[in-house]
């Protein structure tokens, strides 16, 4: 029996890229606490790779740019694998092909492009899925650890994680008219993940990151799951519309020693 209470439910995630995606370790983590995973991938090139992983679970494909699409794929996992005791929101994208610029200089057309994948897609499956949720299902998406934070290379996509944090909240007011389904956002500090290998100047940040923190030590990715399986949980059934930070004290130690040292090292104070 998992302590967690979650054996025999029926979750899906959203967002499988590859072996180290968040989405990814979610699913094996469900699966080793007696729950069914429904793997929802980006294309069908995609499903045909991570078919050699996960053998014989049900993969499907979702096209979150194509509101059809969308919508089919969310009746088919509702239909044939539902009732759903949740899902998993694990999708970002922003289009960094002509590298970073200034703020005050983003494309409409990436920026919006940037807001339906990442945020309004959570939305739209929220909506689509409702009439297979059971009335006490729990929903998590992935966020980051803050949007205040003005990194240069990380650009627009602050503003629109803000917006992915501010939908939880009013999703979880939606849904309370009727039900007792729960949302919140799991937000951590930066991953080693391949998704964000593709962000201009990353490494420099993640391993700046990993200084920053109070244990000298990056967030794993595990750790993010280990959280989003819990928000899933009944285990957690007091904790709705909340963003749960996994930074590892990162928004507490900038003023570390070694930090301030390191940054001051040949230079006048």
């Amino acid at each position: 029996m998992s302590f967690l209470g979650l054996n025999d439910k029926t979750f899906a995630v959203f967002g499988v890229s590859n072996k180290k995606s968040v989405g990814y370790f979610v699913g094996r983590l469900l699966e080793e606490e007696g729950a069914k995973v429904v793997y929802v991938v980006h294309t069908e090139s995609r499903r045909d790779q991570l078919a050699k992983l996960l053998a014989d679970r049900p993969i499907y494909v979702a096209d979150v740019e194509d509101e059809a699409a969308l919508a089919a794929t969310c009746r088919a996992i509702g239909e044939e694998q539902g009732p759903l005791s949740g899902f998993v929101h694990s999708i970002a994208f922003a289009n960094y092909s002509e590298g970073f610029k200034p703020f005050h200089e983003t494309p409409r057309k990436d920026f919006l492009q940037a807001l339906q994948i990442s945020c309004h897609s959570f939305i739209e499956m929220a909506k689509n899925l409702e009439p297979y949720l059971l009335p006490d299902a729990s929903v998590v998406t992935i966020s980051i650890s803050t949007t205040q934070m003005a990194a240069e290379n990380y650009g627009y996509m602050a503003p629109i994680k803000a917006a992915l944090d501010s939908s939880v909240v009013f999703l979880a007011k939606s849904f309370s008219a009727r039900t007792r389904i729960r949302f919140n956002g799991v937000a951590p500090g930066l991953l080693k993940t391949s998704s964000s290998a593709g962000i201009p100047g990353y490494v420099n940040s993640y391993l700046f990151a990993e200084q920053a923190t109070l244990r000298k030590q990056a967030v794993a990715t595990g750790e993010v799951a280990n959280a989003v399986v819990f928000l899933l949980s009944p285990r957690s059934s007091g904790i709705n519309a909340q963003r749960l930070v996994i930074d590892a004290g990162m928004s507490t130690n900038y003023f570390d020693k070694d930090i301030v040292e390191s940054s001051l090292k040949g230079g006048a104070v």
